[in-house]
């Protein structure tokens, strides 16, 4: 097995540390993420309590009958607000569907926001008054940790600092509570049906608050699947596609799976909670100048955020 770098990162060197700390946390993260695309990130805001008041609200929901989690999957959103049932999403290139269903929260901008019209209003679910609440305060904490995360790599790339800032707020940033549903009979099970087949994500990055079992893996560059770990309530934070689109493959956005438990396991149930920080649609994912050279030719044509998702949504079938 190879030696894979994803280091153990505090937040705090960065938000709060002196000029020597600032530039390791931003150096490590910038290496990190051209090597393997992956960190893991600790005193990222959210505290304990949150994170297991946010879990037992996820736990509560797929608790619901289905027909009751049925009436909150509205057609025409492609899962971007509220509930996607099962067999809904496949990974690229996969024929099974993802053994999953899940439950979307998305960016609230006020009335007089332009981008109102742009943004789906969120859905309250009648049976868990907390949920909701619970799922906008880690939204918000998690987007703050995102940007204090992108002006890292900004420093890393040598770009302004606050490069990204605009880019991101009001973003169509997405929290999504996930459920690896159990599996009675796995004998039944098309052959190549997992729980998240490999892919990439489509974001700048992805902040995942652990999970309530193991399964998350990554693809090196030897082509061989190495298992991602978290210690405690740390976060994993791994580069989406559109990050390596814009610094033109300089920050790996790596594929990665969630692997199946062994038999006896697969009738427990698994959850995690990632959020997926995008840009607003209008961000040009151009790749930067900075990155192309002779011995980097640019490697991706010019295309919108909002292009770009909406491709994307339409190969993993959650958009017609």
């Amino acid at each position: 097995m190879s030696i894979i770098n994803i280091p153990r990162l505090d937040l705090n060197y960065y938000i709060k540390g002196n000029t020597n700390q600032r530039k390791q946390f931003s150096d490590d993260i910038g290496r990190a993420f051209n090597e393997t695309g992956f960190v893991t990130v600790t005193n990222h805001g959210l505290s304990k309590k949150l994170i297991d008041r946010l879990y037992e609200q996820v736990k509560a929901l797929f608790a619901l009958p289905d027909d009751v989690k049925v009436k909150y999957e509205i057609p025409g959103l492609a899962g971007q607000r509220g509930y996607t049932s099962k067999g809904k999403e496949t990974a690229k290139g996969y024929k099974a569907p993802d053994l999953k269903e899940f439950w979307q929260i998305g960016q609230t901008v006020t009335v007089d926001n332009i981008l109102k019209k742009d943004y789906p209003d969120n859905l309250i679910v009648d049976e868990l008054p907390l949920f909701y609440p619970t799922t906008l305060e880690v939204y918000k904490k998690l987007e703050l940790a995102g940007i204090y995360l992108l002006r890292a790599i900004a420093v890393y790339l040598n770009l302004p600092e606050n490069y990204f800032d605009d880019k991101v707020h009001n973003g169509n940033s997405i929290l999504r509570t996930l459920h690896y549903f159990p599996i009675t009979d796995p004998d039944s099970l098309p052959q190549d049906a997992v729980r998240a087949g490999a892919h990439e994500d489509i974001n700048l990055i992805t902040l995942l608050i652990g999970a309530s079992a193991d399964g998350l893996e990554l693809l090196t560059r030897e082509n061989e699947w190495f298992p991602v770990k978290a210690y405690g309530e740390d976060l994993v934070v791994n580069v989406g596609d559109m990050l390596q689109r814009l610094t033109n493959n300089k920050l790996k956005s790596t594929t990665h799976r969630v692997v199946n438990p062994p038999r006896e396991m697969m009738k427990y149930s698994r959850y995690s909670v990632p959020f997926f920080l995008h840009p607003k649609s209008s961000m040009n994912l151009t790749c930067l100048t900075l990155c192309i050279d002779q011995n980097h030719p640019k490697h991706y044509e010019d295309i919108t955020a909002g292009e770009y998702l909406d491709e994307r949504l339409r190969e993993i079938g959650l958009k017609k």
